[in-house]
């Protein structure tokens, strides 16, 4: 029996998948542990079904999703339209260290996963999807590189990122703790900070902003990212014809968004209000991952479940060795580093709430540090994507 779902229903049917996940986390401590995203696991549950349902040959039911590229589109831009520059002024040097070494993981990442795909007898194009796209990129990378790799013939792209997404973010928060626990043993670090500091710990800055949103606020947010859309997307197609380099739009949407937003801030910084565009773009994103989970084709990642654990176990021993050797020194060896390498591997593999969720293990232990608070956050939520993109776009065109 084929049951095919509507645009309406489908969207709705997403909406339902985030709601189920975020109960289950509620519920389920170990999703919370990990910071397992409800769209991920409601996805996953409602794709198991779904895989249940055709492979009993009960039901076979098709989804519209055809509204995804609009929301992750929006969720791209609201990333570019957060990264001011001006946030690098404030977080100073270490700032800029931890993002050349974002972008460093990034090109290694995709090194790692092509190499080994070819070596395992995989199209090059899959170790693209099991690199940088689903290792720091995470799931909102992997829905939105997953579907261009699948327009360009790899047909379980999608599904391929999405398991390696997932694989890598409970990766990220196994290992993250117990690398920082290693580092602050054996070289006997302490917060120099004082105890009651920890209370006052600044948040994700895109999450901070106490001012009330109106709907005129509301509607100028909606106007810009509505400009960025638009101007990105003929950009992009432009771009993409003059040069035959393939430029998704969203790509080029978040760098018109990242060259709007400081514009902007030059001529008044009060235009951009980051609570609101941080709603906008968090509620797109857990639509259009919703809609991309539980749409995922599960029997086509079993058949290579062997080779991508092979290249993940890779992934995620470079990333624990890089941490511990190199980037523990280049932050100044002390303990605001060391917990900053607890960061790095959890959004390195995962997310930034998986990296949040690991320093706060760490601190909430061994005392708090200010500045990995100011710097993994910024980097993570958004400045990570203006190295990760461009080193993305140029795998994916070196192997279509």
């Amino acid at each position: 029996m084929l049951i095919e779902l509507n645009q309406v229903t489908t969207i709705f049917l997403a909406i339902a998948v985030f709601m189920i996940g975020s109960y289950l986390n509620s519920k389920i401590k170990i999703l919370e542990k990990y910071c397992i995203p409800a769209p991920v696991v409601g996805g996953l549950l409602v794709a198991l079904v779904l895989t249940s349902l055709r492979a009993t040959g009960l039901a076979e039911v098709t989804l519209d999703t055809s509204l995804q590229g609009l929301f992750m589109l929006t969720f791209f831009t609201t990333v570019g339209l957060g990264a001011s520059f001006a946030l690098v002024k404030l977080g100073g040097k270490l700032l800029v260290i931890y993002w050349l070494a974002c972008g460093f993981l990034a090109l290694v990442q995709s090194a790692i996963g092509i190499s080994l795909a070819s070596l395992l007898n995989l199209d090059p194009l899959i170790g693209v999807m099991v690199g940088a796209v689903s290792m720091e990129g995470g799931h909102g990378a992997a829905t939105a590189f997953g579907t261009t790799i699948e327009e360009l013939g790899v047909e379980s792209a999608l599904s391929i990122g999405l398991a390696a997404a997932t694989v890598g973010l409970v990766a990220g928060g196994l290992i993250g703790g117990p690398i920082v626990k290693h580092l602050i043993n054996k070289y006997d670090l302490k917060s120099t900070e004082e105890p009651d500091f920890a209370s006052s710990k600044p948040s994700n800055p895109i999450s901070s902003m106490a001012a009330p949103i109106t709907s005129r606020v509301f509607m100028i947010q909606l106007f810009v990212i509505g400009f960025c859309m638009a101007l990105g997307s003929y950009l992009g197609e432009w771009f993409t014809a003059v040069t035959d380099f393939a430029l998704p739009g969203y790509v080029s949407a978040m760098f018109v968004a990242v060259i709007v937003r400081n514009i902007l801030d030059r001529m008044n910084d009060n235009i951009i209000e980051m609570k609101t565009i941080g709603i906008i773009g968090d509620i797109t994103l857990s639509i259009f991952l919703s809609m991309a989970l539980m749409s995922i084709k599960l029997w086509e990642v079993a058949e290579l479940a062997l080779p991508l654990l092979i290249i993940i176990l890779v992934q995620v021993l470079f990333i624990a060795l890089f941490g511990i050797f190199v980037l523990f020194r280049l932050l100044g060896k002390d303990y605001d580093a060391a917990v900053m390498v607890g960061g790095f591997t959890g959004h390195g593999l995962g997310a930034t709430p998986n990296a949040m969720a690991n320093m706060e293990a760490i601190v909430s232990k061994y005392g708090h540090s200010q500045k990995a608070y100011l710097v993994v956050p910024i980097v993570g939520a958004f400045l990570i994507d203006v190295f990760a993109m461009p080193i993305i776009i140029t795998s994916i065109n070196m192997f279509s």
